[in-house]
């Protein structure tokens, strides 16, 4: 069974910086790529980053998180890591990881997790 539980969240002022984490268990972590997407009240699911199994398909930023987000992964403790820096008001949602149908971003969503809270606020 394919479960993914995101954590890191809080509150951070504008401008600041915090990591996400996303522990996967029930599949071979290792074979699939892992996004993240965001949801904040109101308004659509946000895709905005994503990172392949392999290194010869590039890794994913749309152009909003580009430059300040970086999205990581330890195949050794089946766990993606999204760092986020110089986060922004507009950012406050909740962040959840999505584990696709194979090892390329092309790939639609198979899974995701409860999500995490992210707030920024000051």
């Amino acid at each position: 069974q394919v479960q993914l539980v995101e954590s890191g969240g809080g509150l951070v002022q504008p401008g600041g910086s915090l990591r996400l984490s996303c522990a996967a268990s029930g599949f071979t972590f290792a074979d699939y790529a892992i996004g993240w997407f965001r949801q904040a009240p109101g308004k659509e699911r946000e895709g905005f980053t994503c990172i392949p199994s392999s290194s010869s398909e590039e890794i994913y930023y749309a152009d909003v998180v580009k430059g300040r987000f970086t999205i990581s992964r330890d195949n050794a403790k089946n766990t993606v890591y999204l760092q986020k820096n110089k986060l922004r008001r507009e950012e406050t949602a909740v962040y959840y990881c999505d584990a696709r149908t194979g090892g390329s971003c092309n790939l639609a969503i198979r899974s995701w997790g409860q999500g995490t809270q992210v707030t920024v606020s000051a």
